[in-house]
C-alpha cells in the first residue's frame, strides 16, 4: 500500500486515539450498600457580591454552596456552548439516594446537560428522588480544581464547596444556576463554580 494511500487511515486512527484519551473516564467505583451521606447541600445567600471575571465570562455569585454527595454519573463536554464555561456535569446524590441498593433499582442517564432517571417500581418516593439528587454543571475555579474534578469517578462520594453562579457574556449567552433542590426539568441543575474539592 502507497504512503498516500496509508495516510488517510493514520490520521483516522490518530484522531481516534485523541479523541478516546480526551473523553475517557475514571473507572466507576461500588461503595457498597448503605446510605453514604446523610447531609443535606448547604446555602448561603451572598449580597451584594463582586463579578468575577472568568475567561470571556462574567460570573456574579447568587449562593455559597457547599456539599458532600454520591456521584450518581457523570458527563464531559467539550463542543457543546456551555463546555469552555463548565467542562463536566456531575449528577449528585445525597440520603437514600446516596444507597446503593436504592440506586440499583434506578436507571439514570446524562445527556445535553440534563440528567434523567427511570424506575420499575419507585424504591422511595418520587419526590424524594428529586429532592435528593441534581445534575450539576461544574466550573473549576483554577487549574487544580479542574484536575481534580477530571479524577472524579462515578459511585465516589465528594465533598465540593464554591458558589452557584449565573454567568454572561459579551455576545449575549446567559446561563443562571437554580438556587433550589425543588426544582425539576429545564432550569433546574445548579451553575457551581467549584473552588474546593474533597475526596
Amino acid at each position: 500500500m502507497s504512503l498516500q494511500r496509508t495516510w488517510p487511515l493514520l490520521l483516522l486512527v490518530a484522531a481516534g486515539f485523541v479523541h478516546w484519551l480526551l473523553t475517557r473516564q475514571p473507572s466507576a467505583v461500588d461503595p457498597g450498600p448503605g446510605v453514604l451521606v446523610k447531609s443535606v447541600p448547604e446555602q448561603r445567600e451572598v449580597v451584594k457580591a463582586k463579578t468575577i471575571q472568568y475567561q470571556e465570562f462574567e460570573l456574579t455569585p447568587l449562593a455559597s454552596y457547599r456539599l458532600r454527595a454520591r456521584v450518581l454519573s457523570r458527563m464531559d463536554y467539550r463542543w457543546d456552548e456551555g463546555a469552555a464555561l463548565s467542562p463536566i456535569d456531575l449528577a449528585l446524590g445525597w440520603g437514600r439516594m446516596s444507597d446503593s441498593s436504592v440506586l440499583e433499582q434506578i436507571e439514570i442517564e446524562q445527556s445535553v446537560r440534563f440528567y434523567s432517571w427511570r424506575v420499575q417500581e419507585f424504591p422511595i418516593p418520587r419526590r424524594e428522588i428529586e429532592r435528593s439528587s441534581a445534575n450539576t454543571h461544574l466550573i473549576p475555579a483554577t487549574d487544580l480544581i479542574d484536575r481534580q474534578l477530571r479524577k472524579i469517578a462515578q459511585g465516589q462520594v465528594v465533598e465540593l464547596s464554591g458558589y452557584l453562579v449565573e454567568a454572561s457574556r459579551e455576545d449575549g449567552f446567559h446561563w443562571r444556576s437554580s438556587l433550589t433542590r425543588d426544582d425539576t426539568g429545564a432550569g433546574a441543575c445548579e451553575l457551581f463554580l467549584v473552588e474546593e474539592v474533597r475526596f
